[in-house]
């Protein structure tokens, strides 16, 4: 996970203020809440991995976020305007990377081995898959630690 440091600087700085000895929930609360720009990067290290299989794992994972974060179902058709048209036939060789963006103006944008597959402006979307991180049932426990301990570097 990276992020625009300066942005992230400044809104830790002017809400949380003095360093606590550890990350806190509202640290991440607050990193979800805002439109901080972050930039999440996968490198593919399964060499069986298909793009089908990423398409079912990442819509299952934003849509449990999705309710997560409204108290409603899933929106299936806001989750199939990230991956949904990604064809199946990109090959997913090991080594190869997937960057999703929030941009700002809560724009989420996808890119699969280098080519934009997806362009959505959605504060929820941006939301969800940044929660899907950095939330309670976070997808890499050591990702969000060591957001977490960047972020108090911050302060």
């Amino acid at each position: 996970m990276y992020a625009n440091n300066e942005k992230l600087k400044n809104l830790l700085r002017s809400k949380i203020g003095k360093a606590p000895a550890k990350p806190t929930k509202d640290m991440y609360q607050l990193v979800i809440d805002t439109d901080v720009e972050i930039m999440v990067r996968l490198v593919i290290v399964f060499s069986s991995l298909t793009m089908s299989m990423v398409k079912k794992n990442f819509e299952e994972g934003l849509g449990a976020s999705i309710k997560k974060l409204t108290g409603s179902k899933m929106n299936d058709e806001l989750l199939n305007k990230v991956m949904g048209q990604v064809s199946n036939d990109i090959k997913l060789s090991t080594g190869s990377v997937m960057e999703i963006f929030w941009l700002p103006g809560y724009i989420l944008r996808a890119k699969v081995v280098g080519e934009e597959v997806s362009k959505v402006e959605s504060e929820l979307l941006c939301r969800a898959y940044i929660h899907m991180y950095l939330g309670e049932d976070n997808l890499d426990k050591d990702a969000k630690e060591h957001f977490g301990t960047s972020m108090l570097k911050f302060l």
